[in-house]
């Protein structure tokens, strides 16, 4: 975040400097604001290369009909081939595969809840599906777990005001298990958000692009990466990642409702994350 020094504009104006001193002073600004939006950009683009192959391959898969194997299987090989490429490269590390398998995992196992709830469906055939969910479905979260990893280092990401340990265990718990409890009791998701408002009300994220460091409040930070994935999953359902109930007879709009389930699953992305790398960093002192 790029902020003016009005102060600086002020006194350059009541002092009368020529008018081409003051242009130059501002198109400074702005050239500078334009190149560090320019390696902010650049960075996101790299920390979302797995979620863009992800894409990718729904669309093309959706369009072209490949021989051999059904759709599900073959988006489950394009995934663990580009898993791989990734760790080969150097674009992924090992900690941050074994970060995206536990996110595999336990995107799975919501998915196989969810869809015997009948929240949504995989109509598709597939050699690998389980209990009706295609494999290549966790990598929907571990794609999450990707991007924040990457963006993380990326970014140098630093926390700061950092809730107690144990506080930010027991509300990421909290939250993932109101995924499956409010089937048979009350949503608390609500409460829950609310929560994560006070608990991280005191919290910032600081990050480096090109040299300088900028801070966001953590809060922020979680509607918009919220809102940004629900975008992703209108995109998703449209090549047939998955269908909600009410667009089984055609595709529609993802209701903005859900932007509150993908922020609190956001919400425990990051909080794993974060509490992972503490850990690591713990164990490294």
């Amino acid at each position: 975040m790029i902020f003016w020094n009005t102060s600086r504009m002020k006194t350059i104006m009541n002092n009368s400097l020529p008018n081409s001193y003051v242009t130059k002073a501002v198109g400074g600004k702005i050239g500078r604001a334009v190149v560090q939006l320019f390696h902010f950009g650049w960075e996101q683009a790299l920390s979302c290369v797995f979620p863009v192959v992800i894409f990718a391959s729904l669309a093309i898969t959706q369009i072209l009909s490949l021989p051999i194997l059904p759709r599900y299987d073959w988006l489950l090989i394009i995934f663990l081939l580009m898993q791989w490429a990734m760790l080969r490269s150097g674009l992924e590390t090992r900690d941050e595969l074994k970060v995206i398998t536990l996110f595999h995992l336990i995107g799975l196992a919501l998915e196989i809840f969810k869809v015997h709830m009948g929240s949504w469906s995989y109509p598709g055939e597939g050699y690998s599906k389980i209990f009706g969910v295609p494999l290549y479905s966790g990598f929907m979260y571990a794609s999450v777990a990707s991007y924040l990893c990457q963006a993380w280092r990326r970014l140098k990401v630093e926390l700061v005001q950092w809730p107690p340990f144990l506080m930010v265990v027991s509300l990421a718990a909290a939250i993932y298990l109101n995924f499956f409890t409010h089937h048979f009791w009350i949503d608390v998701r609500w409460i829950l958000a609310g929560l994560v408002i006070l608990v991280f009300w005191r919290s910032w994220v600081t990050y480096s692009v090109n040299g300088s460091r900028y801070r966001m409040p953590l809060a922020l930070s979680f509607v918009l990466i919220g809102f940004f994935i629900w975008i992703a999953e209108n995109i998703a359902t449209y090549f047939g990642a998955w269908e909600y109930p009410n667009q089984r007879e055609a595709w529609s709009l993802v209701h903005l409702g859900k932007v509150s389930s993908w922020l609190l699953l956001v919400i425990v992305s990051f909080l794993i994350v974060a509490t992972l790398k503490q850990v690591k960093g713990n164990i490294s002192k």
